[in-house]
C-alpha cells in the first residue's frame, strides 16, 4: 500500500492549476490570431465561406477572454 504525502498532492494539484491556465491562456491567444485573421478577409473570401462584413465586425469586436 503507498502512502501519498501532503507535498507529494499540493504539487499535483499545482500543475493542475497550471495546466489548465496554460490552456486558457493558449484558447484566449487563438481566438484573437482567429478574429485578426478573419477581419483581414478580403469580400471575395467571406463571400466564400457565407459570411457578412457585420458578421466579420461583430466577431472581431469581441473580447479574447469571450467565446
Amino acid at each position: 500500500m503507498s502512502t501519498l504525502t501532503h507535498q507529494s498532492m499540493t504539487n499535483h494539484h499545482q500543475s493542475s492549476i497550471f495546466t489548465r491556465i496554460s490552456q486558457t491562456l493558449q484558447v484566449w491567444h487563438q481566438r484573437q490570431r482567429n478574429r485578426r485573421q478573419l477581419a483581414q478577409l478580403s469580400a471575395r473570401d467571406l463571400h466564400d465561406v457565407g459570411l457578412s462584413w457585420s458578421d466579420i465586425v461583430y466577431e472581431a469586436e469581441k473580447p479574447f477572454w469571450r467565446a
